[in-house]
């Protein structure tokens, strides 16, 4: 098969996927039992200062307001004209602040704690697995007994066991939240000084595990390389060492360059209850508040993210497979 035809054939696939994506984001938290509406007018009731005349109006008001009084599918079309024209609604829980708003403040603490450390957790824990492979030996038992130990432990679990022994116990760094109290976000030096000692944490609990998980999967990959045919047939012909080491590191990245890509596709909700733990303001957190209130625009707007970045990274992955490798391209047409 031609690269042109594999790529057009991988882009209507995922096309489809998209366009099922796209409907289930919207049908799936409609499908939650309960109306945010009654939520919101509860919450205002609870004072006791709004009377029963003033409380169906206020509902009435925001059910005309969010639309919830159309039929589903002109709820549908309307929510897919907001989505294609970057509009992502406006949340139901923080009325009338707009989901744009909401996602812009939570999404760069998700980033700056997630990237870094799957970036550092995948350089490290790949080098970490390499070099266990090539020595063998105790030192090749240890790393991997460790590492396996470590990408078997759940984040949270980790992140408990820091934040007790760590904030706790030690006093080394603040118990949870991302800055301290009557600080305000801001591009100044005393606020990024301010911010970085909470974010100690939250990164270590994350690229533990991360570091773990790739120098788990580097190191069974290299051992696979080891015994492959070509080694010892370049071993046999005089080949140095380093140059079979070269081909042996190369070969043995290919799962682990798609292991990057998944990992930094699902970044943004791949901390989630880390970032509950210790109360950190990314989006994480706004999904499980979201999920509370029922907060349908919070919520499809999230998961419409990590959808588009899942969808993304995987076609990117099988686009470079497919011009790395042609015998994927024969496969996907039947001609292998």
């Amino acid at each position: 098969m031609k690269l042109g035809q594999y790529i057009a054939r991988k882009s209507l696939w995922y096309l489809v996927a998209l366009v099922a994506a796209v409907s289930l984001n919207f049908l799936l938290p409609r499908l939650v039992p309960g109306n945010p509406v009654d939520v919101i007018v509860s919450n205002l009731a609870r004072g006791g200062s709004v009377s029963g005349e003033q409380q169906k109006q206020i509902y009435e008001g925001f059910v005309q307001q969010f639309g919830l009084d159309a039929p589903l599918w002109q709820q549908f079309l309307t929510y897919l004209g907001k989505v294609f024209s970057g509009d992502l609604g406006t949340s139901f829980a923080s009325y009338p602040t707009s989901v744009n708003s909401l996602l812009g403040d939570a999404l760069p603490w998700s980033i700056a704690v997630q990237l870094p450390a799957i970036v550092i957790g995948w350089v490290l824990g790949n080098v970490v697995g390499a070099i266990a492979a090539f020595r063998g030996g105790n030192w090749d038992r240890s790393v991997f007994t460790s590492s396996l130990f470590l990408s078997a432990m759940p984040y949270y679990c980790l992140s408990i066991l820091l934040l007790y022994a760590l904030a706790v116990v030690a006093g080394v760094f603040p118990v949870g939240g991302a800055y301290s109290l009557g600080n305000s976000p801001s591009f100044s030096l005393g606020f990024l000084t301010d911010a970085l000692q909470y974010y100690w944490l939250p990164f270590l609990s994350l690229v533990i595990v991360f570091i773990g998980g790739q120098a788990v999967g580097m190191r069974s990959m290299a051992i696979y390389e080891l015994g492959g045919d070509y080694v010892n047939y370049g071993r046999a012909m005089g080949i140095g060492d380093n140059r079979i080491t070269r081909y042996i590191f190369r070969n043995a990245m290919l799962p682990q360059i798609t292991g990057l890509a998944l990992s930094i596709g699902t970044l943004v909700s791949g901390a989630l209850i880390t970032e509950l733990v210790f109360n950190y303001p990314g989006v994480g957190t706004l999904l499980f508040n979201a999920i509370s209130q029922n907060d349908y625009p919070v919520i499809q707007a999230i998961t419409l993210i990590i959808t588009l970045a899942v969808l993304a990274s995987n076609f990117l992955v099988e686009i470079v497979y497919g011009i790395v490798d042609p015998r994927i391209r024969a496969a996907a047409s039947g001609e292998k």
